[in-house]
């Protein structure tokens, strides 16, 4: 990550000469930590917040791969092109797992997780879990878990929550501000 961070840091520098000295020195540090880590973290890629590589090693991610915020990758895992033009448009809070690979122009959405190798080569909805080569879409966390979700609950969770404050007696109000 500091070599990445390096990398985006001599691309903004203003002066020419700067910008070529800067680069030079990015392009040599890039090169030994390939070899060391064994992650291709060009400096074009867009990073959201909290980005983390869990176990680095052979991780190839395209220059121009966006990533959304809390985005993790194991370790094996590809993400780039697949032989035409458009890369992977990743969400935020999403899960990559070991060996997994995501080609061509594919938007995953928030809070997904692929498993471990798997090829998605479609567009992911979001809180959902892609599976299998290629990828099989499973629509929630809940429908994998079994459970299933009654229909009258999401209503009364909703109702739940927006319920006004004037429904507590003001005597119990008064007393759990004590």
């Amino acid at each position: 990550m500091a070599v990445y961070r390096f990398g985006v840091w001599s691309n903004q520098r203003r002066f020419r000469l700067t910008r070529w000295l800067t680069s030079k020195c990015y392009g040599l540090m890039k090169m030994v930590s390939e070899i060391v880590t064994g992650v291709d973290l060009d400096r074009g890629v867009k990073l959201g917040k909290g980005f983390h590589i869990v176990h680095p090693g052979m991780v190839y991610i395209h220059p121009e791969t966006v990533f959304g915020d809390r985005c993790g990758v194991m370790h094996n895992v590809t993400i780039g092109t697949n032989m035409g033009a458009g890369v992977p448009v990743i969400g935020n809070d999403v899960f990559i797992g070991t060996g997994a690979c995501v080609l061509g122009k594919v938007r995953i959405g928030d809070n997904v997780r692929i498993a471990a190798n798997s090829l998605v080569i479609t567009d992911v909805p979001a809180d959902s879990v892609a599976i299998g080569v290629p990828a099989k879409i499973c629509p929630s966390f809940d429908r994998l878990r079994g459970r299933k979700k009654q229909p009258g609950t999401q209503k009364q969770e909703a109702t739940a929550q927006t319920a006004p404050a004037e429904a507590v007696p003001t005597s119990q109000a008064a007393g759990s501000k004590a």
